[in-house]
């Protein structure tokens, strides 16, 4: 789950990272009383999407007075901004972000993730604050310095004092810098953190040091744990199709293809996914509807496919083990029902009562293509997505 910059200021607060004083506002006036009330002459009015690259696209703009700071917010609401994670449909801004300005005297990179390789979490820094992370990896990957945390033991000072000086940061700087990682760890931790960046880092003149920006994703798994960041998921940001599947348990990402996908099991999906484009088809998503769902989940799985209006046909792979091919196929049998299937539906169907299922779609009526395998079923709902 990912939350706005705001949000995530807010929670690191509370672990002790030093961020700017600052406030959402949701209109003009609302961005004008909290400049008002923040002690500075410099602010920063922030566009609160998630996505990155907002500066590029215009999403940040300095302001110099509460006049300039209301003025600036009219221009970022119900902007749309397009950057390199919104795709070129962009994300309207509902929301700004109000903070005040301080003097920096040097930019740096901070971020903490989980290496699933080692299975520890891992601290990285890089003198190159301000720009995208990956952007230095692939260009300048030695200024990219990382330590790994024992996971029995958490964050050791040596540790980050190691990435302080490997920075070049020395005497109050490094100090300052030393307690900031050793608190966003701590914040990691505490909170089932999948992500915690800061970037840019800001050092300022007197030593200091602040989170300029910060984006922080949480492990969804995690989430029952944390019925107070839980809360803090903003729907506006999702696409629709995604929130509306997740009522429903299904685990469905929404792609730019044409053809819609039905399968149980991650991997399957994947696999399903790839056969798809081997063939020459592009997929139109990615749905898991699990290893025991109930035909109400497929028939609401089947209603989210068919809400796409990309969608020229669906291919539907189910391997039946804890899944039924007959549960599957009565699925089909009553979205077919409920949403008019005015595409071409291939289903191969495979394992646990799998006659049964096949005899049940056979004795339905519904239009269907069968396949007896990834290969022929894949080959199939290309053909008819190129033919709809």
């Amino acid at each position: 789950m990912n939350i706005h910059e705001y949000q995530a200021k807010e929670i690191l607060k509370k672990f002790g990272v030093p961020v700017p004083d600052g406030g959402v506002a949701f209109n003009p006036e609302e961005a004008y009383n909290v400049a008002k009330r923040l002690n500075t002459n410099i602010y920063v009015v922030k566009a609160q999407i998630h996505a990155g690259g907002r500066g590029k696209a215009g999403g940040v703009k300095v302001c110099n007075s509460p006049d300039d700071v209301r003025k600036a917010a009219q221009e970022l609401l119900g902007k749309k901004l397009i950057t390199h994670q919104t795709g070129p449909e962009g994300k309207e801004v509902l929301k700004v972000y109000v903070e005040e300005g301080c003097e920096v005297a040097k930019e740096l990179y901070l971020g903490v993730v989980i290496d699933r390789s080692s299975g520890k979490i891992t601290v990285m820094v890089s003198s190159e604050g301000g720009m995208e992370i990956e952007e230095v990896a692939a260009k300048t990957p030695e200024k990219i310095l990382k330590e790994k945390i024992n996971p029995s033991i958490g964050i050791m000072p040596f540790q980050a004092r190691k990435l302080a000086y490997g920075l070049g940061l020395k005497d109050k700087e490094a100090q300052s810098m030393t307690k900031f990682i050793i608190a966003l760890v701590k914040c990691f931790e505490a909170c089932d953190c999948s992500l915690a960046e800061i970037n840019p880092l800001a050092v300022l003149k007197s030593g200091e040091v602040l989170a300029l920006d910060a984006k922080m994703n949480f492990d969804d798994n995690a989430l029952f744990r944390h019925k107070d960041i839980e809360q803090l998921r903003d729907f506006t940001e999702e696409d629709p199709r995604e929130v509306e599947a997740s009522k429903y348990d299904l685990s469905y990402i929404g792609l730019t293809g044409n053809i819609g996908c039905m399968v149980n099991g991650a991997g399957l999906a994947m696999a399903t996914m790839d056969i798809i484009k081997l063939h020459g088809g592009e997929p139109a998503n990615f749905l898991d509807v699990g290893g025991g769902a109930s035909t109400e989940k497929v028939t609401e799985a089947f209603k989210i496919i068919l809400s796409d209006k990309n969608v020229k046909a669906v291919l539907v792979n189910i391997f039946g083990g804890i899944m039924k091919c007959d549960v599957i196929a009565q699925g089909i049998i009553e979205a077919a029902k409920i949403v008019s299937l005015k595409v071409p539906v291939v289903v191969r169907l495979e394992g646990t009562n799998v006659e049964l299922g096949k005899k049940m779609l056979a004795e339905s009526g519904l239009n269907l293509i069968s396949a007896d395998s990834m290969s022929d079923a894949a080959r199939k709902v290309v053909e008819a997505a190129r033919g709809n």
